[in-house]
């Protein structure tokens, strides 16, 4: 039938779409091949849950297995025979917990400082020394500025004695790898005021009789005319050094170490990212299969116009070849054997965890079986799916391009008035270093199946497309990734795609920023969200946590900027109504930064609408908050600039300035 845009019934209800936030949150393999995941839990407040390959639940109800260790967290939990690791969220303590024994209680192997002032993440087991070799993030000092260590954790008996320190001294560290024969250690650290992926170094130590590391070498990233970003060391089982970096060609490829000249040696070179920004601990983006023939072969995965590919590295044959997946976007890879066990996603595909079995050559895939999904039950809703369609256009500056992920309105019930276009909702991602992946996302499907179009632009900062595009950002933070917004909005509708009039604009932190940079700076949108997005630049670089504490200011150039391209610096030049959602535990961005931006847009008599959430921090987990975020954006932008009624029956909050 014919109906408004914005108004067409949906089966996928915001429920659903709560629903399916399931994340998952690291995976690995026991001793017996059986696989584990960590998933967190939306209907359980978020809860980090470790589950077996059967279903069953390893983590213990009273625990939550979730780091915080640079706020951001993830590589929060090791495995190693039958013995697990992992950080407590509530205290933020190491825990051992036996995986054979179904009544095994995890028992405490770090200190109880009173509270969660030290935490752990990225964790190897060292076998000589039986030991758990994590970085540790110490917030006991007085300095506002924890220290960073990579620390040993004994595991003998149920000692709680204070961790070793083993490699001190710099701002960052992460990616501590023991080799097969626990004799060496690799880690990547790095220093202010660089984040990981603007400049980084990859070390090497070597472990001494009594455990501690007596010599060094800098492997890569210490040469000052040659600026790169090494990340992911992986040792094979022969002991040979893996890693990724992107020196010379500005792209993430993979390298090898050649110990007796300290040298590296380019696996395969390619103008594709072979890894992501490091955001959070445990990225795994390619693992090291042992061939039948005794060959050592690279399973990565590789990111290329805006598409991921699985690729096969055999170093022996001096070969590469791609294999087909089902998946578009890879985030992790696990080699188990000949298995692989990978993390992915496609447009018609959730985040899941499949099982991939190759062929003898492995250049085929003999099975491809999903054996985790955040939505399950996704694919009862495929008719109703809108798929992303890849699009390329130009920004202001001549002859530079940007990338975005359009999707079309798509309801079989339903098509669209022939008077109207729809109404379109365009998402900046977070990060700002982040990436839209164009995969099925339910919230995205929210939208289009009640007659929205929807956009998530890759403007110029965004990873996936090498050091030079995600460099555009760097200094012009609130201006290119504002500008190249508003240039896709001003595409689509010289495209004949969407209507001038109803273009909205969301997003999450930074990509809440350039949601509240947009209105403020420029007339493009007629009205948006903000989720735990920023309004004043100034204060957050100066209560910012240790991680990104010179990161603000790296991407806006200097103060002056800070202050220049802070909307609430510059509440006259609002004139479109706004809708904010705040968690009250964010560390990341304050909740102050919203309720600063809501009094003054309230004050100017602007519609604005404030919505806090109590126990949730810097992104939404709790399902309950995901769907009155999702329900209310809609209702907020339908009824101040939508003209139509939706369909779902949504009890409204109060729009200050306009109910």
């Amino acid at each position: 039938m014919s109906a408004a845009y914005g108004s067409w019934k949906s089966p996928i209800s915001a429920d659903i779409v709560s629903g399916s936030e399931k994340r998952l949150e690291g995976f690995t393999v026991d001793s017996n091949g059986h696989l584990m995941w960590l998933e967190t839990r939306p209907a359980e407040s978020g809860r980090a849950v470790l589950v077996k390959e059967d279903g069953e639940d390893i983590t213990p109800k009273d625990f939550n297995g979730r780091t915080t260790v640079q706020e951001y967290g993830g590589g929060s939990f090791g495995v190693s025979g039958d013995l697990l690791v992992f950080s407590n969220f509530d205290d933020q303590r190491l825990y051992k917990q036996l995986l054979a024994s179904p009544d095994s209680r995890p028992v405490p192997i770090t200190p109880d400082y009173g509270g969660p002032v030290v935490r752990y993440a990225d964790g190897v087991f060292d076998g000589r020394f039986n030991r758990y070799i994590a970085v540790r993030e110490d917030h006991r000092g007085v300095d506002a500025q924890p220290t960073t260590e990579i620390v040993s954790v004994s595991l003998n008996d149920n000692n709680t004695e204070e961790p070793k320190v083993l490699i001190s001294g710099n701002d960052f560290y992460a990616f501590p790898r023991v080799d097969p024969k626990g004799e060496r250690l690799a880690w990547i650290e790095w220093s202010h005021p660089n984040m990981h992926w603007d400049k980084a170094e990859l070390w090497v130590g070597y472990i001494s009789e009594n455990g501690d590391i007596d010599k060094r070498v800098v492997v890569a990233g210490a040469c000052p005319s040659a600026v790169e970003s090494p990340t992911e060391p992986l040792w094979s089982s022969k002991g040979e050094l893996f890693f990724i970096t992107d020196r010379n060609t500005g792209f993430w490829n993979i390298y090898k170490w050649i110990e007796d000249q300290n040298e590296v040696l380019a696996i395969y070179s390619l103008d594709a990212e072979f890894t992501r920004p490091f955001w959070v601990f445990g990225n795994r983006c390619y693992d090291i299969i042992e061939g039948k023939d005794g060959s050592t072969i690279i399973a990565c995965s590789y990111r290329q116009h805006g598409k991921s590919y699985l690729g096969v590295i055999n170093q022996a044959k001096n070969s590469f070849c791609s294999v087909d997946i089902p998946f578009t976007y890879i985030a992790n890879i696990l080699a188990s054997g000949q298995i692989l066990y990978i993390e992915g996603a496609s447009s018609v595909l959730p985040t899941s965890l499949a099982k991939v079995i190759l062929d003898d050559h492995m250049s085929k895939v003999v099975d491809f079986s999903i054996m985790w999904s955040s939505s399950s039950d996704s694919d009862k809703y495929i008719s109703y799916f809108s798929l992303p369609e890849l699009i390329e256009f130009p920004t202001d500056v001549a002859g530079q391009n940007a990338y975005a992920y359009f999707y079309p309105p798509c309801n079989p019930d339903y098509k669209g008035s022939a008077d109207e276009k729809p109404p379109l909702l365009l998402e900046s991602h977070g990060g700002p270093t982040d990436e839209a992946h164009g995969t099925l996302n339910l919230s995205i499907q929210y939208w289009t199946s009640r007659g929205w179009a929807f956009v998530d632009v890759n403007y110029g900062g965004s990873s996936g497309y090498g050091r030079a595009y995600r460099e555009r950002l760097l200094g012009k933070w609130g201006i290119v990734d504002v500008n190249d917004c508003c240039s896709c909005a001003k595409y689509l509708v010289d495209e004949g795609k969407v209507d001038e009039k109803r273009l909205c604009i969301t997003g999450c932190s930074a990509g809440g920023y350039t949601t509240l940079a947009s209105l403020a700076f420029r007339d493009t949108f007629r009205t948006g969200a903000s989720l735990f997005g920023i309004a004043d630049l100034k204060s957050l670089s100066d209560k910012m946590h240790k991680f990104e504490s010179h990161y603000i200011l790296n991407l806006a150039g200097d103060e002056t900027a800070l202050y220049e391209r802070s909307p609430i610096n510059f509440v006259d030049h609002f004139s479109c109504p706004i809708i904010l959602f705040q968690g009250l535990e964010d560390t990341v961005v304050q909740p102050e930064q919203a309720r600063k931006i809501y009094q003054a847009l309230k004050k100017k008599g602007l519609p604005v609408a404030h919505v806090e959430y109590e126990g949730e921090s810097h992104g939404f987990r709790k399902a309950e908050s995901i769907k009155f975020t999702l329900e209310q954006q809609m209702l907020f932008f339908a009824r101040t600039v939508g003209h139509f009624a939706v369909a779902d029956d949504i009890t409204p909050v109060h729009i200050d300035n306009f109910d």
